[in-house]
């Protein structure tokens, strides 16, 4: 029996057959689609036909706003893992792309006055969609193999930035529409074939920052192979890639890691949480590799490393 709950919030993105078998629990975000509201994730409704739902709606140009996890909502999910007598290790997607943490950091303190004989630690992923979801993963590894909750919390907190994540988006109005770049960069850019590749910072809060632009898709996704070349500590280590309804251009990516060597790979629609913000054709990379915070490039100060995703959520 496990020794303790592990929760995530949906932007975690971690596919149903490994999720399940790992006895992770998830809490859905909402968002709303022309004002019609939905859930990111949903038990009983394929991953697949909800996100591509999603993009399709996307691409035809709905209105799509999302929100971050309420202290209620995150509640009533961890109450009834109390009430059973356990405890519980909740992981969120980072503080600096949502502030859904800091919500969960209030629920947890009320619920701990409630129930003090019960143990809850919540914890800043660092990172987004299977960023967060790599992380959650192996921490249910330690979790079965017995370690205790806060081993693994501390486990987590030392190591979420070793997990390395970059992104390339397939259309950039939908950066402009968050307003991470302006009208004319996005026009220009689209007329030039431009392709941004963005990642995860090692920031205390960490966002998503530029890294640098490449002409046309298929040199943006090598840039992301050659990302994990650069970075990757074992190419025996699993590797996430997550598409926005692009699902060649992810296959073509994994052919690349293939070719170096990376052997474990899983292929999963992206998030509907932050996959709203950067929309239909993003293609992401994730992997076990050399700490973010030891980078120095001057990306770090740049004012186009503000945050993709709207901290709004």
């Amino acid at each position: 029996m496990a020794s303790f709950e592990i929760i995530v919030d949906s932007a975690a993105n971690i596919p149903a057959a490994l999720r399940k078998e790992h006895n992770i629990s998830v809490i859905p975000y909402h968002y709303l689609v022309d004002g019609e509201e939905r859930l990111c994730f949903d038990e009983n409704v394929p991953f697949e036909e909800t996100a591509k739902q999603l993009y399709d709606d996307m691409r035809a140009g709905a209105d799509v706003k999302t929100s971050l996890l309420s202290e209620e909502h995150i509640k009533d999910a961890i109450v009834p893992v109390l009430e059973a007598g356990k405890d519980v290790f909740l992981l969120l997607i980072s503080s600096g792309v949502s502030g859904t943490y800091q919500q969960a950091v209030r629920a947890a303190e009320e619920l701990k006055g409630r129930y003090p004989e019960r143990k809850i630690e919540v914890v800043d992923s660092k990172n987004a969609s299977m960023g967060e979801g790599t992380i959650a993963l192996r921490v249910a590894s330690l979790r079965d193999m017995g370690e205790s909750l806060e081993a693994c919390a501390e486990w987590a907190r030392v190591n979420a930035y070793k997990v390395n994540s970059y992104l390339t988006v397939g259309d950039l109005k939908y950066l402009k529409r968050t307003g991470r770049i302006s009208t004319t960069l996005a026009i220009a850019g689209t007329l030039l074939n431009i392709k941004p590749v963005l990642r995860a910072d090692g920031s205390t809060n960490a966002k998503i920052v530029f890294e640098g632009r490449e002409h046309g898709r298929k040199k943006a996704l090598m840039a992301l192979a050659r990302k994990y070349s650069e970075r990757v500590d074992d190419v025996s280590a699993p590797v996430f890639i997550t598409h926005a309804d692009c699902e060649d251009d992810a296959k073509a990516l994994a052919e690349m890691l293939r070719d170096m060597g990376a052997s474990n790979i899983v292929i999963e629609y992206y998030d509907l949480c932050t996959g709203s913000h950067v929309g239909p054709g993003t293609v992401a990379l994730f992997f076990t590799g050399k700490d973010r915070r030891r980078d120095t490039d001057a990306f770090e100060a740049a004012p186009a490393g503000a945050p993709v995703p709207s901290s709004s959520r």
